[in-house]
């Protein structure tokens, strides 16, 4: 590691840290997630595309980088990563390079903050804000004067949020994983790979399509489709809320995960809105509606259900806060989820979720 760099936050305060990624200007919506494992996981996690990533955790890095088969998507999606103390000497068996090198390979900025604790206070109090590393001369006193990487101007602070995340982060053309007699459809929203692989295990083909794609357009016939998680707004999607106002016209089996879940509630007429903070970690504790039944989850999303559209109830809640954390139609084979019941990483508490999805295929 070398050269103190700048964290720049909208608001004019300035943390000061040491780079260990790709020397690189960035600009995005700096958030913080609350997991103490799964970081290989959590930075290739599409949900997280346009963010600059804080660790609460104060160690990371220690066990290293993973093949890439055990990532959630085939490359780093954070825009910039924060962390208290960068472990630059990894032990672990499944190691194959070590954090600083993989983010310099894929071009991610990083810096190692001392006061993660203060900046975490910070965003919770108020609320997830708009920020930038800063390498030019001006942000870390440099002396070549050169930006490596983008121009900044002083006002300039990107809002990820008003371009289509979900757009960028999804495949292009449909793809098939597993054999299974019966198929499902999973609109990739920015979908992590463990939800993939979570519905073949279950003995289902699954056809992954584009966010805008009509699932009913396949030539597979399809038993259900699944929703996936994804970045930003869901607002910004607008063609996949279309489309499964299609498909629920059909009366087709739907699961929703995390932006599903906020898109099957605008298809069927609820509301969403934007979050304080969001909820971002393995650790957040669900309620089963009309029980005592607690669930831990892994969640990652700054979105939220507002209005619980008609025909639903509320199938989930957060014992955190009470926003909603799922909903399931009184009489029709649609349910949704704001947490991650395929985890990666996080506890498997929710895995039951896929079952029942799958109760309702014919």
């Amino acid at each position: 590691m070398r050269d103190e760099m700048l964290l720049k936050l909208k608001d004019g305060a300035e943390f000061r840290g040491r780079s260990f990624g790709a020397e690189k200007s960035i600009s995005g919506e700096v958030v913080f997630v609350t997991g103490m494992v799964g970081y290989p996981e959590a930075l290739t996690d599409p949900s997280f595309r346009g963010q600059i990533l804080v660790f609460t955790y104060p160690l990371i890095g220690n066990y290293g980088v993973p093949d890439k088969r055990f990532w959630e998507s085939k490359k780093i999606q954070v825009s910039g990563l924060i962390v208290s103390t960068y472990n630059s000497t990894p032990s672990h068996w499944q190691s194959k390079q070590t954090l600083s090198q993989w983010l310099k390979k894929e071009g991610v900025p990083a810096l190692e903050v001392k006061d993660t604790r203060g900046l975490t206070l910070k965003l919770r109090t108020q609320g997830v804000m708009l920020g930038k590393i800063d390498f030019t001369e001006s942000g870390a006193g440099r002396k070549s004067g050169k930006d490596i990487g983008s121009v900044f101007r002083k006002d300039n602070f990107e809002d990820p949020n008003l371009r289509n995340l979900v757009a960028e982060v999804s495949i292009k053309k449909p793809q098939i994983i597993g054999s299974g007699k019966t198929t499902v459809a999973l609109i990739d929203c920015g979908a992590k790979a463990n939800i993939a692989r979570s519905l073949a295990k279950r003995g289902l083909k699954v056809v992954i399509v584009p966010w805008n794609f009509n699932p009913l357009k396949l030539k597979q016939k399809i038993s259900g489709v699944v929703i996936s998680n994804g970045p930003g707004d869901p607002q910004m999607a607008g063609e996949t809320v279309a489309n499964v106002k299609a498909l629920m016209n059909k009366k087709l089996p739907i699961l929703g995960i995390c932006l599903g879940n906020q898109i099957l509630a605008l298809a069927a007429g609820g509301t969403t809105f934007k979050l304080k903070f969001g909820h971002r970690g393995q650790n957040q504790p669900c309620v089963l509606s009309g029980t005592n039944r607690c669930v831990l989850t892994t969640q990652n999303h700054g979105f939220a259900v507002g209005k619980i559209p008609k025909g639903f109830k509320e199938w989930f809640y957060n014992a955190n806060d009470n926003t909603n954390e799922g909903i399931i139609h009184r009489k029709l084979p649609l349910m949704s989820v704001q947490f991650h019941p395929e985890a990666a990483p996080g506890p498997t508490d929710a895995d039951w979720i896929f079952d029942e999805f799958v109760k309702t295929l014919k």
